[in-house]
């Protein structure tokens, strides 16, 4: 436990928030605003009927949601009886759902009815007590909640499996108040799933006052947020900076969450134009691909007060254009750069509005200490310590002490496996990742360098950098490039002797690409980060 954070459930902190301003939306979700009272009860009557299903404290429960009201609702549900949330990708695979349940163990697993059937048999498999179904509508008023439900393919109710309201409906079998848990901060709240240092898949157990630690520091560190604001969440709930920061941090701040289910840029400028918000976080990508919008430039993006990158890495050549793309519509601000990963909840460094550097993802948070330690290679590899670090990694002792170390100085260090460096003043400067790193004839190529670079051609739209096995220089540096429109018109050979010429006259030479690929697009991971490790390492 850290001095100075809740030592209450999440619940609990919102409860208080929503005293403050019951009268203010929690949340808006396809033009229905919902306030902080009404959350409340929402919430309430949502956790009476997980008790009445038999859900305890300390038991467990998946989530397989988009960003629907249920599943914030049913988060803060089992967090007020003291259950541990299990935050799944429902686009995750039949196969990849059933490591996750026999990972995760949960009592019961909820998702949409729109993958039921391709979970069916992993569901069928695990040893669940209850699996409920819900919908689009079921968080709507009629009549466009029965128009969204006529959508919805609805299997037989049998005992097993319940339809939400249904579910909703058992909370009249508990009686009011019997059914808290009086949660603390060292309370495991949330398992959510990252490839840890490994690549592996894990869980990663968060408790309490990570999450709260998460949200105070990122406030304060962001400190541009006020009540009755709206902030655009369009990162997922089951990703620590979906959960973290777009959902938990705003609503500490009675800050309106603005739900956001499926995610195309079309949607997303649409939704900046006509409910303006006055926050909004997204990965890279998500940057980039409103730049490539063509009916951006009415937009009236001056009522905006923080914008946040996260997640990966924000190219420099990215950043400096859609600052520029800030500037003509009118906003004030300029991105934030953010560092942080799942196993410190998400951001724990953050560029101060008013001292930015470039090249840099700015200065740790308050009680957020960093440094980097000897890694055997050109750059240190990243620790972090403070009271948003996770609990440890599910079921996996070994991982869990091979990523949390205790140092001499007696704190539990993070090993992030990210590789960096921190200057004088504290910037913290991320280089890449370690796994990531090539070694061809004996040089050392940090991916993020050369695809750099490459960003900064006319031709290049997306690239991303990789190693690739070669019988004289052990390793090969080969990029996988996606061209803008104008230049995947033009012959192949052309296309790549230009790149060639280019980074000839950029790059060392044990920095160039050696070989080229063009697809149309590249492999993404579910929260929209380039998947390096279907493109070679």
């Amino acid at each position: 436990m850290h001095k100075g954070f809740s030592n209450k459930s999440m619940a609990a902190e919102l409860f208080a928030v929503g005293k403050q301003y019951p009268r203010l939306a929690a949340y808006e979700y396809m033009g229905r605003r919902r306030s902080f009272a009404a959350f409340e009860r929402d919430i309430r009557l949502a956790a009476r009927a997980f008790y009445a299903l038999g859900v305890r404290h300390g038991d467990r429960v998946m989530l397989s949601l988009p960003n629907v009201p249920q599943a914030v609702t049913l988060f803060y549900a089992l967090n007020l009886i003291g259950a541990v949330a299990c935050m799944t990708h429902p686009l995750s695979s039949a196969e990849e759902m059933t490591e996750l349940l026999a990972s995760a163990k949960p009592r019961i697993f909820v998702t949409l009815y729109q993958f039921y059937d391709k979970f069916a048999a992993a569901l069928s498999a695990a040893n669940l007590d209850r699996i409920i179904l819900t919908g689009p509508g079921d968080a709507l008023a009629a009549p466009l909640a029965a128009a969204l439900s006529l959508r919805d393919k609805k299997p037989p109710q049998t005992e097993k499996l319940l339809r939400y309201n249904d579910f909703l409906r058992r909370a009249a079998q508990v009686a009011a108040e019997s059914y808290a848990h009086d949660g603390r901060g060292d309370d495991i709240a949330a398992v959510l799933y990252s490839g840890g240092t490994s690549g592996k898949t894990k869980g990663i157990l968060l408790t309490n006052q990570n999450f709260d630690a998460q949200a105070r520091l990122t406030a304060e560190a962001g400190d541009c947020l006020i009540p009755d604001t709206k902030f655009l969440a369009v990162m997922p709930v089951f990703h620590g900076f979906g959960l973290g920061v777009c959902v938990h941090m705003a609503l500490l701040r009675g800050v309106t969450c603005l739900l956001v289910p499926r995610f195309t840029a079309e949607s997303y400028a649409k939704l900046l134009r006509t409910s303006r918000p006055h926050y909004i976080a997204g990965v890279p990508t998500l940057f980039e691909a409103l730049l490539r919008l063509p009916d951006t430039k009415t937009l009236n993006m001056s009522q905006m007060r923080g914008i946040f990158s996260g997640g990966d890495s924000m190219p420099i050549e990215l950043k400096r254009r859609f600052d520029a793309f800030l500037a003509e519509r009118g906003a004030t601000i300029k991105v934030r750069e953010g560092y942080g990963l799942t196993e410190c909840v998400t951001a724990c460094c953050l560029t101060p509005s008013d001292r930015e550097r470039e090249g840099s993802m700015g200065l740790p948070f308050r009680e957020m200490m960093f440094k980097t330690v000897d890694s055997g290679k050109e750059y240190g590899e990243i620790c972090i310590s403070g009271p948003t670090v996770m609990a440890g990694y599910d079921n996996d002792p070994d991982e869990t002490a091979t990523t949390l170390r205790v140092h001499d100085d007696g704190r539990v260090w993070l090993h992030t496996g990210d590789l960096g460096e921190i200057d004088d003043d504290g910037y913290v400067y991320f280089k890449g990742r370690s796994k990531l790193m090539i070694v061809t004839s004996g040089y050392n190529v940090y991916p993020r360098q050369v695809e750099a670079t490459l960003l900064r051609h006319e031709y290049v739209k997306e690239c991303c950098v990789v190693g690739v096995p070669d019988d004289y220089r052990i390793e090969l540096v080969k990029a996988h490039v996606v061209l803008e429109t104008a230049a995947a018109q033009l012959p192949v050979d052309r296309v790549e002797a230009e790149l060639r010429a280019y980074c000839a006259a950029s790059l060392a030479p044990y920095n160039r690409p050696r070989a080229y690929e063009f697809p149309s697009s590249l492999p993404k991971t579910l929260v929209g980060k380039v998947a390096y490790s279907q493109l070679g390492k």
